[in-house]
């Protein structure tokens, strides 16, 4: 459980101070951040808990220790060569402000803000995230063509996911 007193205070903290922002994690998976910007000063997000991986570590080769004694040492033959990684793409993400629930129009029924290949400028509404009841319209970073809208209409997003991928070339 949260201790929203706690919370407060880590507000109180950033907006005193030059720190712009705050992350915590917990041992059970559960992170909390908080940031200020011009847009959303003391903007708080809050992750739900997530397992953690553990790490196991490798079988030692038979027979092999290094120097010290005591590291295993694996030949260079052994190890395989990274996959090459794939072409980059063009296409610019834009990505969701806070979490909350994404909406692709101004209202039920209504036409859609943006969909794939329409022409966007930087500063136009592309959506609206609606957090604590509240509608917030949210803009694109880019000017560009719409390549996909990776949100469905009246779903929840995270802070930070990937809404729309936006081609700056076309």
């Amino acid at each position: 459980m949260i201790d929203l007193r706690y919370v407060k205070k880590l507000i109180d903290i950033i907006d005193d101070s030059s720190v712009d922002s705050i992350e915590i994690t917990s041992d059970k998976g559960l992170k909390i951040r908080i940031s200020k910007s011009p847009t959303q000063r003391g903007a708080v997000q809050v992750a739900a808990p997530m397992s953690i991986p553990t790490l196991m570590p490798a079988a030692a080769p038979m027979g092999r220790l290094s120097p010290s004694g005591g590291i295993p040492v694996v030949p260079d033959a052994d190890v395989p060569a990274p996959a090459p990684e794939p072409p980059k793409s063009t296409a610019l993400d834009v990505k969701s402000p806070m979490v909350g629930t994404f909406y692709k129009s101004p209202e039920p029924g209504a036409k859609a803000y943006v969909s794939v290949g329409d022409r966007v400028a930087k500063g136009q509404i592309v959506c609206i995230i609606e957090a604590m009841k509240i509608m917030n319209e949210i803009e694109s970073e880019y000017s560009g063509i719409v390549r996909e809208v990776l949100a469905d209409d009246a779903q929840p997003v995270e802070y930070g996911q990937v809404l729309f991928k936006i081609d700056p070339n076309g």
